[in-house]
């Protein structure tokens, strides 16, 4: 547990160092002045000159050399101190808290939804490999695995906003509004997890404990509860750490379909606005929860499997 806890403090501290170069490279490098851009997101592009953009540049200390920017950016991260939105003059801490809740809700609603579809879908097609079920499931997953995640979102919204007219597009004002946004994204993470499943059933079904533990007289229910698919959980829980990039990617294409109020849109506007601070943050609150993500993943795997606690005290004894 502790040396888990280790790795991935270490991680973090790596992946905050990074993604904040990165990041501020990045926005530096695109093209067209940023104090002008910075200006158009406060005042209206109407409203806005030269002059405006020069107070802003002044204003923010655009003019200093990017290294003493860059300084300032890392100095202020090792207080915790995010700084301040350079459009909205609000703190970034206080726009990721609020942006990141509506985040981890449509992710909890992906999973739930890619959960509710891998798993029946999965365990049918390994109980039976090769048959119509696995055949049936295994092109599916290749024909929607093969769709982006904007082209599968604006398809659905066809489906069933327009033409059916069952549930609302863009924004969240109810859970009527979560539904098609995490299905795009629980779609997407389905078409490899049910194939994960679906292996790790098989493999579990032809096992030689499985065969074992009817022979001895548990009935096939029994087995299937307490052998089979704690066995194949455990290659499905570390799958999940695997695509947390992936939904974490998916996101932030997911929110800007939807007009979803999550981290993901928020970066696009800020990308657009220049708002340095606010990618900086919302791209390095990104990369930490995807590490606490990971941590817990491990820390599932220790649950589930046993050996890696024996393993643990067999060291912990020698």
């Amino acid at each position: 547990m502790i040396s888990a806890f280790l790795a991935r403090g270490l991680q973090a501290v790596l992946v905050a160092l990074i993604v904040s170069v990165f990041s501020f490279i990045m926005m530096k490098a695109l093209p067209g002045d940023a104090a002008y851009r910075i200006a158009a997101g406060r005042y209206g592009y109407d409203m806005m000159d030269a002059a405006s953009a020069e107070v802003v540049r002044k204003e923010l200390g655009l003019d200093q050399p990017l290294l003493l920017q860059l300084a300032d950016w890392i100095s202020a991260l090792a207080k915790f101190d995010l700084g301040k939105s350079l459009v909205y003059g609000t703190p970034v801490m206080d726009e990721i808290a609020v942006q990141l809740g509506y985040s981890l809700l449509l992710a909890a609603g992906a999973v739930l939804a890619s959960l509710l579809i891998a798993l029946p879908v999965g365990i049918a097609a390994g109980l039976r490999p090769g048959g119509l079920v696995d055949k049936a499931s295994f092109s599916l997953s290749v024909f929607l695995r093969a769709i982006p995640f904007f082209a599968l979102g604006i398809l659905l919204i066809l489906v069933f906003a327009i033409q059916l007219d069952l549930l609302p597009v863009a924004g969240f004002h109810s859970l009527e509004h979560l539904v098609l946004p995490s299905l795009t994204l629980g779609l997407g993470l389905a078409t490899v997890s049910n194939r994960v499943v679906r292996d790790a059933v098989a493999d579990a079904m032809t096992a030689e404990w499985r065969l074992f533990s009817r022979t001895k007289g548990l009935s096939a229910r029994l087995t299937m509860l307490r052998h089979v698919l704690r066995n194949a959980a455990l290659p499905v829980v570390a799958y999940v750490g695997v695509q947390l990039a992936y939904l974490i990617e998916g996101v932030v294409i997911v929110e800007a379909v939807f007009a979803w109020p999550g981290i993901g849109h928020a970066l696009v506007h800020a990308i657009f606005s220049r708002d340095i601070p606010m990618v900086q943050g919302t791209a390095l609150t990104l990369g930490l929860l995807y590490v606490v993500l990971n941590l817990c993943i491990d820390l599932a795997c220790r649950g589930i499997d046993p050996r890696t606690r024996l393993s643990a005290r067999e060291k912990q004894g020698t």
